[in-house]
């Protein structure tokens, strides 16, 4: 079953490395359209354009101030304002959401539910807000749609790998972060590829467009040539095809679809700090808040806490043993 190649709208053009695909990353692909439909695109390939200029209004923390752009705002003070009431009275949640993205946000195959890190974290977001962990409504957002699908009001919150940064909280707030991942570097197994470095020189390399892989790749390119495509999983599935020889992606993300394609491996070692957080519209401070109590609830518990049951269930397998989520940081 090529069912990866269905979700490119590709034409088989197969090679052992697609033949060693588990099922698991079949189910996985083969599903990828079952949400709410999103905005796509073609892959792009631009080796000569500059780093994309940031979408939106340049709000928020200035990038001379942003010292440390994982700080975020206490749960104190108002956690029942004019973005809490607005989803209350609602009486859902609406959260952007990967759907491709195995063990953090993917539709499971077995079930035809959502599940993973990311969609465990939204569920205990709406129980807080709403008293139900179902009363929520999970939209696909691309990578490249997040942060206008936060401006515009279209969703709530975005949980999905969002790593938060400088550029970023300009545009959209962020929780305190959930976890970290740092970029690295996949590849079929025995590829002359070793890691972020040189070995690159003379390769096609993917990665998400509107990513922090992206913007890292054209920062550093290594004698590589660059290909963007809409999702994370779009690059597994042209390094199926042989299209590129690397992907460049956060490990946490990476790990996932190592565990989908066992022909595929990472190399080298992480090589950036990926704080993830929940982001959110700057005027829902209210929001913002609340999220963070939401947060300080989920990581209290030590072993037997909601994040360390989440993470030994959907990540310890595939990125080692966490000793704790990471500790929240404040700026007020």
């Amino acid at each position: 079953m090529n069912a990866p190649l269905r979700a490119l709208g590709t034409r088989a053009r197969s090679r052992p490395l697609l033949a060693a695909a588990t099922a698991a990353g079949c189910a996985l692909a083969a599903t990828a359209a079952v949400l709410v439909p999103t905005q796509t695109g073609a892959a792009r390939e631009r080796p000569d354009r500059p780093p994309a200029a940031v979408e939106g209004p340049a709000r928020g923390v200035s990038a001379t101030k942003c010292a440390n752009p994982a700080a975020s705002l206490r749960p104190t003070g108002d956690l029942d304002g004019p973005a809490v009431q607005r989803i209350k009275a609602r009486g859902k949640l609406i959260a952007g959401v990967d759907q491709n993205s195995y063990r953090w946000g993917y539709r499971n195959p077995a079930t035809g539910e959502l599940s993973g890190f990311d969609i465990d974290l939204v569920h205990a977001i709406a129980k807080d807000i709403l008293g139900d962990p179902g009363k929520v409504m999970f939209l696909a957002i691309p990578t490249n749609r997040r942060i206008p699908a936060v401006q515009s009001g279209k969703v709530d919150i975005i949980a999905r790998t969002m790593t938060i940064n400088c550029d970023r909280i300009k545009q959209v707030a962020f929780s305190t972060a959930y976890f970290e991942a740092g970029q690295q570097v996949l590849v079929p197994k025995g590829s002359p590829v070793k890691a972020f470095d040189d070995s690159l020189k003379g390769k096609k390399v993917c990665t998400a467009e509107g990513s922090t892989a992206e913007a890292k790749v054209r920062e550093e390119p290594h004698g590589s040539t660059l290909l963007t495509v809409p999702n994370h999983l779009d690059c597994l599935v042209r390094l199926q095809l042989g299209q590129v020889d690397a992907v460049v992606n956060d490990n946490a993300l990476a790990a996932g679809q190592a565990a989908q394609d066992p022909s595929v491996e990472l190399v080298g070692k992480p090589f950036t700090t990926e704080p993830y957080g929940v982001a959110m519209n700057l005027k829902d401070v209210d929001l913002v808040r609340r999220v963070n109590k939401v947060l300080e609830d989920y990581r209290s518990g030590g072993a037997n806490s909601p994040w360390m049951q989440a993470y030994q269930h959907w990540l310890a397998s595939g990125l080692g043993g966490a000793d704790a989520p990471p500790a929240p940081e404040y700026r007020d």
